[in-house]
């Protein structure tokens, strides 16, 4: 690694593309603190990877603040996300509303906030933000979860202005269909999530987002990919449709 990157931390990382990604740093024998709720799956990573475990709430900004300090991080990996309901957004309620804001949108800019001075001190850095191709192409039943992605990349874009003539790089990266835990809520248990979304589909796995992520890294230290859309090769660009498989 020509970016002399050491030090990594990556929120959201107790399964799907978190763990992906902590895994993916740890095979390059970076620092890795993986920051999650509290559970069962965010210590079996820390054992299985040597990674850092930090279980924390992301809504909690003091906890946040706590977490980071003299923490000294090269790349930070902004994935934490949830998506609790697939519904009109008439029918929202305000703690749906409140959490979608606060987990998707709020956490990642006090993290960013928090982690950013000491990238500008050692003029060295590259900072992830996971967002959506539905903070750009809206779909019917998530409004508010869209609303945060595109939060997401419009903040991304001011960042970089701010961070004109720095050497710290800022990438969004926007999935179509990944096989996570993301829709388990929503359909009632992965079984049944896995039978709606992703059978007979080739969707996205986790590892292609960290291998995504690990390519960005790579690149000279003069080449920042901004916004990179990665869909299933049948799911139809820019959009939510996606072909089933046939025998």
């Amino acid at each position: 690694m020509n970016t002399n990157y050491t030090t990594a931390l990556v929120t959201g990382a107790s399964r799907g593309i978190g763990e992906a990604i902590v895994r993916a740093f740890r095979e390059r024998d970076m620092t890795v603190h993986a920051a999650a709720l509290a559970d069962d799956a965010l210590d079996a990573i820390a054992r299985d990877t040597g990674a850092m475990a930090h279980g924390i709430d992301l809504r909690d900004t003091a906890a946040i603040a706590a977490l980071v300090t003299g923490m000294d991080v090269d790349v930070l990996v902004n994935n934490a996300g949830i998506l609790p309901e697939l519904q009109p957004f008439t029918v929202s309620t305000p703690a749906t509303i409140d959490a979608l804001i606060d987990v998707n949108l709020r956490a990642a800019l006090h993290v960013t906030n928090l982690v950013l001075p000491g990238m500008i001190a050692r003029d060295r850095g590259h900072i992830f933000f996971m967002g959506s191709i539905a903070g750009r192409h809206p779909t019917p039943n998530t409004a508010t979860y869209g609303a945060t992605k595109a939060a997401l990349h419009a903040f991304a874009e001011g960042l970089r202005c701010d961070l004109l003539g720095s050497a710290i790089r800022v990438t969004v990266l926007m999935p179509g269909r990944v096989q996570t835990r993301l829709y388990d809520g929503i359909f009632g248990g992965n079984d049944k999530a896995t039978e709606a979304l992703y059978d007979d589909f080739d969707a996205i796995q986790p590892c292609d987002i960290a291998a995504v992520i690990t390519s960005a890294l790579d690149l000279p230290p003069r080449v920042d990919l901004t916004t990179i859309e990665v869909l299933p090769t049948k799911q139809i660009f820019g959009g939510s449709t996606i072909s089933r498989n046939t025998q």
